[in-house]
């Protein structure tokens, strides 16, 4: 997939205006076709000015510096909106300007961490699993544990978030992916140091690369990743853990100051189109919550399990949720794995 063009608003967020024809957005890396992009303008004569992030961590430090101004439209991950929705950083979204909504897949909305979906619209969704390179691993790959045999030494790759990391090592204790319980965190990241000498690097900005690279063997990473890897490289295959994946759905929000609001909705429904839903399904490989769009996708693409898990699947594995004051002790945990 192309590189997403990232214009001077990436260094100078703060000088976005309100010009009434242009809207900026801040999206994950690669998480967005640009055919999607190129047709909005088109169709709309708004332009886009499009800037990227890496992990939510960061788009939340980079919102909350700029007073919730500076970008139109985000694109956090479930327990975000709940968190920047608690402090007063996002802007209710106006209902009345959405006309796509009823294609929504109403088991995905009306979710604890934004009730009645006042401030967010599910984007897509998807989980956190493992890939593995079979041309280097013959033997089957079941388990969160295979992570770390010895044999695997260097070779391993994490995502580059500490939600999901530190997911990994409570999952493997066997606590809720979202325990908030300090001791059970230390539990976790004595595990996790375990690990170390396996992980190669924790990366976040297009994660399929070094299974491409060949540098990695398997590890944890995102289905649609391993969805765009497995067309140029086959090999790379996706298998969700006898313990359990982890989900998330990502969402569309407008910070409370953004400049240009119609436009951020005019975005917003653009999207929720089921001919743009199937589009983005289709070219980056996480699942939409269009079900409309779910509809129309080709049978060996809503059947690919990387991409639509099966019920079971979904069933043993957990969504993430927001930890609150927790998050400050997994900051700390996650700095000292990081700096080992």
């Amino acid at each position: 997939m192309k590189k997403l063009i990232v214009f001077l608003m990436l260094l100078f967020p703060a000088a976005a205006m309100a010009d009434g024809n242009t809207v900026y957005l801040y999206n994950w890396t690669e998480y967005m076709p640009d055919q999607v992009l190129a047709q909005f303008t088109k169709e709309t004569g708004i332009k886009v000015t499009y800037a990227t992030y890496e992990s939510n961590e960061s788009m939340y430090a980079k919102v909350k510096l700029l007073d919730a101004g500076g970008y139109d439209l985000v694109f956090p991950s479930t327990y975000f909106v709940h968190k920047m929705k608690n402090e007063g950083l996002l802007s209710p979204i106006d209902k009345a300007k959405l006309k796509n909504l009823d294609h929504l897949d109403d088991t995905l909305l009306n979710k604890p961490y934004d009730p009645d979906n006042t401030y967010s619209v599910p984007y897509l969704w998807g989980s956190t699993a493992i890939g593995v390179n079979t041309t280097y691993i013959k033997d089957a790959i079941t388990s969160w544990q295979d992570l770390w045999k010895p044999e695997f030494k260097n070779r391993v790759l994490l995502t580059d978030d500490l939600r999901e990391v530190f997911g990994l090592g409570l999952k493997m204790k066997g606590y809720s992916v979202n325990d908030t319980d300090p001791a059970h965190i230390k539990e976790a990241y004595e595990l996790l140091v375990q690990l170390l000498p396996n992980v190669r690097l924790f990366a976040s900005d297009s994660p399929k690369q070094p299974f491409l690279n060949h540098e990695v063997f398997l590890g944890m990473i995102w289905n649609g990743e391993v969805f765009m890897a497995a067309e140029e490289m086959p090999e790379i295959t996706y298998i969700y853990p006898e313990e359990g994946a982890i989900f998330w759905v990502d969402s569309m929000v407008i910070p409370k100051n953004a400049k240009n609001k119609d436009n951020a909705h005019a975005f917003i429904d653009f999207v929720l189109q089921p001919a743009i839903a199937k589009l983005i399904c289709e070219e980056i490989g996480y699942a939409s919550p269009n079900k409309t769009a779910v509809s129309m996708l080709a049978p060996e693409l809503r059947d690919n399990p990387t991409v639509y898990p099966a019920r079971a699947d979904v069933e043993k594995g957990e969504f993430q949720t927001d930890v609150g004051d927790a998050l400050l002790v997994l900051e700390e945990y996650w700095e000292k794995l990081k700096t080992r």
